[in-house]
Formats: C-alpha cells, structure tokens, sequence
C-alpha cells in the first residue's frame, strides 16, 4: 500500500504542470489534487475521500474536493469554524484523528462527520506564500484508517502540492488585476465619451464636463460611471436620460 502511494507521488509531479494550465478555475484544479491524493491512499477495501481547502485574505476560502461527500465535510468545518483541516492550516502541522467521536476539540464537526459514517480524518498543511493558507485533508470511514506510510505518503503530496497550487493562486490573481484593469479601461472609456458630450451640449472645456459629471454624481448619489453611461446611453438612443445637468 505505501508503495503505491510512492509511486503515486511520483506520477502526480509530472501531471500537476498539465493540471494547473486545463482547469478552468480554482475550485476545479483544487478538486482535481483532492481526488489524485486521495486515490493514492485507497484500496478496494477502504476507500479514502479527500477535499483541498484555501484560506484567502479579504476572499471567501476556496474548496475543491474529489467527490460531494468529501466536499460536505469541509463545508462542516467551515460552518461550525473548527475542525482538523482548520487546525490543520492554523498550526502548520498535520492532525491525525483515530476516531472523531471520540476527539474532544471539535464536537460539532466531529458528530456531524460520525453521521456521515467518517470517523478518521487526516489533515496536512500545504505551505503556500503571503497570507494563504490551505489543507489536504483526507476521510475514512474506520477507526485509524491511516497508518504511519500512509502519513508520510499524504505529507510528501502535500509538498508536492505547494509550488502548483502557489503558481495556481498567483495565475488567479494575474487575472483578476487583468480584469479590474479592463473594467478600469472600460469605465474611462465611458467617462471620456460622456465627457465630450458634456462639452459639445454645454459648450465648455473639459475640466468644467467633468465637474459637470462629477456634481450630478454627487447630486444622484449614482457612481460617476453610471452617470457617464446613462448618458453615452442617452445619445445613443437607448434611454431618455437629459445629458444637460440642473444642478
């Protein structure tokens, strides 16, 4: 079974470039890691299930996990904001649960989970840059259902997991600059083309078009590009906003 997991390992570092670059999104390629891992650590007659959660600054955390089960119990976590992954991520150290009926430190989650039918959970830290913080967390449905090779194995994914999901994250954030960037172009393009009407209806020099534009923002209590836009709306024929101001 360790040996397995090895090999696992082995195969995963050569897919995990290809996994970064085809999933669509963060949740898919989070998922994708899970659902590898977890089969790392299966065998016919105990299946393992596993889930890969990242906590963001400012941004609601990000989970994706191999299968609807495993996801449900990282959504158990988060609501009653306590849990193995959770510690897991805050301490930096993996948390390894026998039997959560019988783990005092998460009494909510760990009767939820027992429900479920999963009383082992494997939790490992995935070290990641800046503020970021994420677990690999892995569930089974019997008592130590992870030996000491089957540990190892999940802490050596999880190192294998950390320059992917770090280049995955930075990729996410080069695309979110690059989209604030576009609304940011759009909005002044907006404002430009409002502007110029401004001048031509009141026939004055661009400063004063945009105080114009700017006091009936302020005056509507509207977003100075939704004041622009109604206006490149009303010239364009779509709506019957006035372009004149009566302020």
């Amino acid at each position: 079974m360790e040996l397995a997991g090895q090999s696992f390992v082995g195969r995963t570092a050569e897919q995990l470039q290809d996994l970064v670059l085809s999933s669509e999104d963060l949740e898919e390629f989070l998922g994708e890691l899970a659902q590898h891992a977890a089969i790392g650590l299966s065998h016919a007659e105990r299946e393992v299930i596993g889930a890969v959660t990242v906590a963001r600054p400012k941004k609601p955390a990000a989970t994706g996990a191999g299968s609807q089960r495993a996801f449900e119990l990282e959504e158990l976590q988060a609501a009653a904001g306590e849990g193995p992954g959770i510690s897991a991520m805050s301490g930096a150290h993996t948390v390894y649960v026998r039997d959560v009926t019988r783990e005092g430190r998460w009494p909510e989650f760990g009767q939820a989970a027992a429900e479920r039918g999963y009383v082992a959970v494997l939790a490992v830290p995935i070290d990641l840059d800046g503020e970021c913080r994420a677990a690999l967390s892995f569930y089974a449905t019997h008592r130590s259902g992870f030996t000491d090779g089957q540990i190892l194995t999940a802490e050596n994914v999880a190192r294998q997991f950390c320059r992917p999901l770090r280049l995955s994250l930075r990729i996410g954030r080069l695309q979110e600059a690059r989209d604030d960037l576009a609304s940011a172009m759009k909005s002044r393009t907006v404002i430009d083309m409002a502007i110029g009407v401004v001048m031509a209806q009141n026939r004055c020099p661009p400063d004063e078009a945009f105080t114009l534009l700017r006091e009936a923002s302020n005056a509507r209590n509207t977003k100075l590009r939704e004041v622009a836009a109604s206006i490149v709306a009303a010239i364009a024929g779509t709506t019957d906003i006035r372009s004149r101001f009566d302020l």
